[in-house]
């Protein structure tokens, strides 16, 4: 099969084998020339490994400081017509590099909100791994089947209490345009906490404590994002925003148990704006990003989702000292984007910015890079008028 990108709204709907194999290890080659990560994790799971924070957090765990992983991922294999999504090839070239390093790495495949998936990793951690000394919570879903009730969830990306118009870009024709977004009901702001919130992550640091699994000092971290208030009313006032409050939540009542019991911490970790499958589904996002990447990158400054989770392990987590909280308790490694130099440049940047000038006043070229990136597509070195077989068993 020739594998061309082909892409369908915010999403690319076909990735490539090898390409995703190559990015991969560009991760890998980043992680080991910054040289080791001291007193590093050395058992980790990695709930949401496959894609974005979660898999840059798996490969800086194995490939930083030598530990052993879990990964957790919802994934779907090669069909007769179709190759697999970006998520199995990316899974399967961390898991063949990291057994070559005489690492151990095990994945579970399903729906790690169910009880199902649970259990099969406590069965793993408990037969391979022993404790675990680091969980990583990196999940990003459209829906969610609560496993007490049954009852499905599904998120959203609006805002609350009102509805909202501003500008966006088509990241594939480059089209600058407005978007108006309705604001959400309650029920799509519960049923968006209920996707994205804290509530799953309690279930699975409790039956891991339960299980006697979190080995003593161990940590655990989860991802969220602020930004600029440009982007609050669809991200920190939006339902997004309030599934990110819940998450928040969770973190301080998991670190307070962790606490009681002699463990260690746990903390939310706010990243910065990047080319993520999540990211690029938000409205307006997209074209904020553009911007930073374009201003950062001018001033040194730009990091992708690799050298973030890197400089969170080395200079934050691990680096022998304690964590640098802000006010509200969270680890900010979102710190070069919010920085007055570059936060100031953007609001008079984005008045102005129109399908023709686009190009000019921000870095489109770049996103749309990253992003095919993600599923394997425009990395040099592959021949992508090659036939390639798509169809892999998972490692």
């Amino acid at each position: 099969m020739v594998i061309k990108p082909r892409i369908r709204g915010f999403v690319c709907i076909t990735a490539h084998p090898a390409g995703c194999a190559a990015h991969v290890q560009e991760q890998i080659d980043l992680v080991k020339s910054r040289g080791p990560i001291k007193n590093g994790p050395k058992n980790v799971l990695v709930i949401g490994s496959s894609t974005g924070f979660g898999l840059s957090s798996r490969i800086t765990a194995a490939f930083g400081s030598g530990a052993n992983t879990l990964g957790i991922f919802f994934e779907r294999p090669s069909e007769e017509d179709r190759p697999a999504t970006a998520g199995w090839y990316n899974t399967n070239a961390f898991t063949a590099a990291a057994r070559k390093a005489g690492l151990f790495a095990a994945n579970i495949n399903g729906d790690a909100f169910s009880d199902e998936v649970k259990r099969q990793a406590i069965e793993v951690i408990k037969r391979d791994m022993g404790q675990v000394d680091l969980v990583v919570y990196s999940l990003a879903s459209p829906r969610r089947t609560h496993p007490r009730t049954g009852t499905v969830h599904k998120s959203c990306l609006k805002p609350i209490g009102t509805t909202y118009t501003n500008k966006t870009v088509d990241t594939d024709t480059g089209r600058v345009s407005d978007i108006t977004i309705e604001g959400a009901s309650e029920t799509e702001v519960a049923d968006t906490i209920a996707v994205m919130g804290g509530e799953d992550w309690e279930m699975w640091m409790q039956l891991l404590e339960e299980n006697n699994l979190i080995a003593p000092g161990a940590s655990s971290v989860a991802y969220s994002y602020i930004g600029p208030e440009l982007t609050w009313p669809v991200y920190k006032n939006g339902t997004i925003g309030m599934a990110k409050i819940d998450l928040e939540r969770a973190a301080k009542r998991i670190d307070a148990m962790l606490k009681t019991h002699g463990y260690g911490r746990a903390f939310i970790s706010v990243n910065k704006a990047l080319v993520t499958q999540a990211s690029s589904a938000i409205p307006v996002v997209p074209l904020y990003i553009s911007i930073i990447y374009k201003l950062m990158k001018a001033k040194g400054t730009h990091e992708g989702c690799i050298e973030q989770i890197q400089r969170l392990f080395a200079t934050q987590m691990y680096n022998g000292s304690a964590l640098d909280f802000d006010d509200q308790g969270r680890v900010r490694i979102d710190d070069w984007e919010m920085r007055e130099e570059i936060q100031s440049q953007v609001a008079p940047i984005w008045s102005q910015i129109t399908t023709e000038n686009l190009a000019e006043l921000t870095d489109i070229a770049g996103y749309q890079k990253e992003f095919l990136k993600l599923f394997g597509f425009g990395i040099a070195g592959i021949d992508y008028d090659a036939d390639i077989d798509p169809h892999q068993e998972l490692l």
